[in-house]
């Protein structure tokens, strides 16, 4: 994913430019989404959490990653969701997130192939299989 959202794009220009501090959070969440309208990129993209997973024992997971190279850089864990006690819809968006409820989007991206999980179904991003990157 290369989607940074408005807040972080805000708050990496104010701490380069103009010395604004910005620390960055001590853990971050992979949040799962289900959008399926044409405005899902413009939703996340402006920190608008509609269509996040609810219910059926979903909660964001921790997710972390390696130091940067080259202008990316890759989860270090595979992240693993519980599984599902309710169908969950279908994942075709994933957000970085600076809380593990409401808070902050800081990356998002659609999935490469969206997957529809249902009762008893889990969700899981094997390590180095998400990659964020600067362009």
């Amino acid at each position: 994913m290369s989607a940074a959202s408005n807040y972080l794009e805000n708050k990496v220009l104010d701490h380069t430019l103009t010395a604004t501090s910005y620390t960055a959070p001590a853990t971050r969440y992979l949040g799962l989404f289900t959008n399926t309208s044409t405005n899902a990129a413009t939703n996340l993209e402006a920190g608008t959490l509609t269509d996040e997973v609810s219910g059926g024992s979903y909660t964001r997971k921790t997710v972390t990653f390696a130091s940067a190279s080259s202008g990316t850089s890759a989860t270090n864990a595979t992240v693993t969701f519980d599984a599902a006690t309710a169908n969950w819809g279908t994942i075709t968006h994933i957000a970085i997130m600076d809380a593990s409820t409401s808070g902050n989007v800081l990356f998002w991206g659609a999935v490469t192939t969206p997957k529809t999980i249902e009762t008893g179904d889990t969700f899981q991003v094997s390590s180095g299989n998400l990659t964020v990157s600067l362009a």
